[in-house]
């Protein structure tokens, strides 16, 4: 499988024949293995010229580029070879239809739901009394099933991650890291900058994950689609955030990978230095490699590949093929 590539640094990707590679400070180049990788992550400050644009195209390798904070600013999205007719059409009309859009949304707030559970009971069978916080949810969990509007659905989604993050003090028991509330722009402390850090990287995921379907990022249902951003890779990420970014978090910061002093205070709010950033990365991309084994096809799969497979079964959803379930962990 294809691998994604993060650049952290300033300097230029350039193209020499059938190579790109990226030169940095002190003309030191690093070359880009083009045939084995699928994504490039811009941290830096990089210059791309045309020529770079249009090889990079030519391969099917998107690039995400983010700004000094971290913050996702933007991709370049190569010409969509999968790209369907039908399947827009199918997208449009599950979309424009309430009740099948509602259905679909409550799928995603659903699967959402399991997972934080599951999460949740892996480390209340590690010790740590989480039996208040897990009632709360499951009382919201049964609220889903009878929201009448996609607004509604989403304000128990939030409800539900709010009576979720009072956990995250309990399972990392560090003051440094103390999640007190949830802010995202900017982010107000530590715990809140992993948070928005880690989601972000999971959205541009998603996106790539999406690039190689049928299906088009602009049409989501749980998020609403309008004229500003892709919202398909919010919809299905928010199943996955909590097996994925969150165990990322918990991990990092009860091994102690991660200190105080890897992060910047700037215009009010705090942002991982580049030094908290690449441990971050670096085992998430761990994460998106580690196989499980799934139960309906009998096999191991990577959590990167279930991302697509999640993506395949919605595709199946809107022909009217089989009706999507969200993947639920079942460790």
């Amino acid at each position: 499988m294809k691998g994604t590539i993060f650049v952290f640094s300033n300097g230029e990707l350039k193209r020499k024949e059938n190579t790109i590679y990226f030169e940095g400070e002190n003309n030191t180049k690093k070359f880009i293995p083009v045939e084995n990788t699928s994504e490039l992550h811009i941290f830096g400050e990089v210059t791309i010229n045309k020529k770079v644009l249009e090889f990079l195209s030519q391969n099917e390798i998107i690039l995400h580029f983010y700004n000094y904070y971290g913050y996702y600013v933007g991709s370049y999205y190569p010409r969509e070879h999968y790209n369907s007719g039908f399947m827009i059409l199918k997208q449009a009309e599950c979309y424009l239809d309430r009740e099948k859009r509602l259905e679909l949304a409550k799928r995603f707030v659903w699967g959402a739901c399991k997972n934080i559970e599951k999460v949740l009971r892996y480390y209340s069978a590690r010790g740590i009394n989480l039996n208040q916080i897990l009632s709360k949810i499951s009382q919201l969990e049964d609220s889903i099933v009878s929201q009448a509007e996609v607004e509604s659905l989403m304000a128990i989604e939030g409800n539900i991650r709010e009576v979720y993050y009072n956990a995250f003090d309990l399972i990392v028991n560090d003051e440094d890291f103390s999640m007190d509330t949830r802010t995202k722009r900017p982010p107000r402390n530590r715990m809140n900058a992993l948070i928005s850090f880690g989601n972000t990287l999971l959205y541009t995921t998603v996106l790539s994950e999406i690039y190689k379907t049928h299906l088009d990022p602009r049409i989501g249902y749980l998020h609403t689609t309008n004229f500003r951003r892709f919202t398909l890779n919010l919809d299905v990420a928010e199943v996955f955030k909590p097996i994925i970014v969150d165990r990322v978090i918990f991990y990092i910061l009860n091994k102690g990978m991660i200190k105080s002093d890897d992060f910047d205070n700037r215009l009010g709010g705090l942002y991982l230095k580049e030094s908290g950033r690449s441990v971050f990365v670096e085992k998430f991309e761990e994460r998106l490699s580690t196989t499980i084994k799934h139960s309906k096809i009998g096999r191991d799969v990577s959590y990167r590949r279930l991302l697509r497979l999640e993506l395949y079964k919605l595709e199946k959803h809107l022909m009217g093929e089989v009706e999507y379930e969200p993947f639920v962990a079942e460790w």
